[in-house]
């Protein structure tokens, strides 16, 4: 495989065939918890990044023009499920950063719970992500909202949690699922009016990318905070 490093912070570049993929380095060398691969890059081992099951991949590889997640961050990860993508998250983040992992539903939290234990820079929190009150004092500022929840109201969770726990100028990436949204819409409306409601409430956006073939219905937007 052929690897180089791209233009975002801690993700590298590889080339098997016709297939790019992407890769991280890995915060706890020779461990590993879903099916990656562990590959050594002149020295360094890297995890392969499968879209199939995370949807930052799946954006990064549709040419998501910036992913503004670097080295001593701290992300707010809302719907960090089984933790796949926060796993890579870690990686990009490194020691230095924190990745506060809410979900919740107790049987995912148990998986990531165990995951933290290898991974110091992974705080497993147990809420609800429509009630960021109830988690105000476990959580701190965050330079990095992200946002992959399963609810009619995305948007507005999207707001409530970034009024409290994003920093100015911060940055947010929002999963949308259309389908969780609204059904007897089509999957573009949904999009657009989840993007107008945070432009209504100060973001300001970065990018808008379609998860296809990877994910059907589902964008990945980024914004920023004014």
């Amino acid at each position: 495989m052929q690897i180089k490093e791209s233009k975002f912070n801690g993700i590298f570049l590889g080339q098997r065939g016709r297939r790019t993929l992407l890769l991280t380095e890995n915060l706890t060398p020779g461990r590993k918890f879903f099916d990656e691969d562990l590959i050594n890059h002149k020295g360094v081992e890297l995890r392969t990044w499968n879209p199939d099951r995370s949807k930052l991949s799946a954006a990064i590889l549709n040419r998501l023009k910036s992913v503004p997640i670097k080295e001593g961050d701290v992300i707010l990860y809302l719907g960090s499920s089984y933790g796949t993508t926060c796993t890579y998250v870690s990686d990009i983040v490194k020691e230095k950063g924190f990745i506060f992992a809410l979900d919740f539903a107790p049987r995912v939290m148990r998986e990531l719970v165990f995951i933290s234990q290898v991974r110091g820079n992974i705080c497993p929190v147990l809420a609800d992500a429509n009630r960021p009150e109830t988690y105000k004092d476990k959580v701190s500022k965050a330079d990095v909202l992200y946002i992959d929840v399963a609810q009619r109201n995305q948007a507005e969770i999207l707001i409530k949690n970034a009024k409290l726990f994003l920093k100015d100028k911060g940055y947010a990436f929002f999963a949308i699922k259309a389908r969780s949204v609204d059904v007897t819409k089509s999957p573009e409306k949904v999009f657009q009016e989840e993007i107008n409601t945070l432009l209504k409430n100060g973001f300001k956006l970065i990018d808008k990318v379609n998860l296809r073939p990877y994910q059907k219905d589902h964008v990945m937007v980024l914004v920023q905070k004014n």
